[in-house]
């Protein structure tokens, strides 16, 4: 491989929009390849960029990282997507992405009946919890309705 195809972690991040420690991150994930130099820099092929505009892509979706490798690993040789692979993959993807605008539709629907209302009741809000049915339950009252496309794991601290 000519040296001119290769690219070091600054130019990777630059060029792609993610910090080095992203890119270290997935590379030791197995998501995209890098070779180092003999004094121990990372070095990774030109095409790693459009390994990860893939990634970003999916991650924009709602794919998780575990999603994400097994789109990735589908490919023969791990080699980068082609337009025939982007076009089976985002099949699977149109689907998704049309069940979190089903979700948003139906949460921005919600909020229209109630901003405003002033109740800021958990217990009784026709989103969170309407009628407080949930407290009948084993579950917990509060905003456990959220549909589960629009839910987003919180960092920890």
């Amino acid at each position: 491989m000519d040296s001119h195809d290769l690219m070091s972690m600054g130019d990777v991040a630059r060029r792609s929009g993610f910090a080095a420690s992203a890119l270290r991150y997935y590379e030791a994930e197995g998501l995209i390849p890098a070779t180092r130099t003999p004094g121990g820099r990372r070095q990774f092929e030109r095409s790693v960029l459009r390994r990860l505009a893939f990634i970003r892509a999916a991650a924009n979706v709602g794919l998780t990282l575990d999603e994400i490798r097994t789109e990735l690993d589908q490919l023969p040789g791990g080699r980068v997507p082609t337009k025939a692979d982007w076009q089976r993959i985002s099949r699977h993807w149109r689907a998704r992405l049309d069940d979190q605008i089903g979700a948003l539709e139906r949460l921005r629907d919600g909020l229209d009946s109630c901003i405003g209302c002033g109740c800021f009741s958990l217990q009784r809000c026709r989103i969170s919890n309407p009628g407080d049915y949930l407290a009948a339950t084993d579950e917990a009252p509060g905003a456990a309705l959220l549909p589960a496309q629009l839910r987003r794991p919180h960092p920890t601290a």
